[in-house]
């Protein structure tokens, strides 16, 4: 069962403005029988000022009149109107300009040191285009003369973690990719 965002401050409202009986309010708001019995006595939570759980959105006032009748009924939160999804954590792939000269570098030696890699894979670590890739690989890119093949983490194009994500994936995707040729070279 989900709990208020403030519950010491929702049970201190709900003892001053409710008839609810204690264990209601401490099942509801997630805290001690006891606890809430000091919060009527006012010996815990002094100074804490109550939120008002109707006004937040967490109950309606048909909820509180429901519980109040009935001691032994249990307060259920109420649904929120639409679905809050937490959005997607991408991280840009920004590049300063300090480091994009050392791009095909890394290009470089990712196809020299990881050939399974894919072009795809290549951009999606690093931050480059298929073209640059292709360039790289051919030896037509504008500072051909210049590539010396340097480790990507070395340069802090990419986390360690990534590359050897990537590697992995691309050796599976190879080792799958064999294994369907063999399995239909048997048949």
């Amino acid at each position: 069962m989900d709990r208020p965002l403030m519950p010491k401050a929702t049970a201190v409202w709900l003892v001053e403005n409710t008839s609810l009986t204690f264990e209601q309010i401490a099942e509801f708001c997630g805290l001690h029988v006891l606890e809430v019995k000091g919060i009527a006595d006012e010996e815990v939570a002094q100074g804490i000022r109550g939120l008002d759980p109707i006004g937040a959105g967490v109950l309606t006032r048909e909820e509180l009149a429901r519980c109040q009748a009935d001691a032994n009924a249990r307060l259920e939160m109420r649904k929120p109107k639409a679905e809050v999804k937490a959005p997607k954590k991408r991280e840009s792939r920004y590049t300063p300009l300090s480091k994009r000269q050392d791009r095909p570098d890394a290009i470089a030696w990712l196809l020299r040191h990881h050939p399974e890699i894919t072009d795809q894979q290549i951009c999606k670590l690093l931050g480059t285009t298929k073209n640059t890739v292709q360039a790289v690989r051919d030896r037509t890119h504008w500072k051909s003369q210049e590539i010396r093949p340097r480790d990507p983490v070395i340069l802090e194009l990419c986390s360690q973690t990534d590359l050897d994500a990537t590697v992995a994936k691309a050796k599976a995707m190879r080792d799958e990719a064999q294994g369907v040729a063999a399995s239909s070279r048997d048949h």
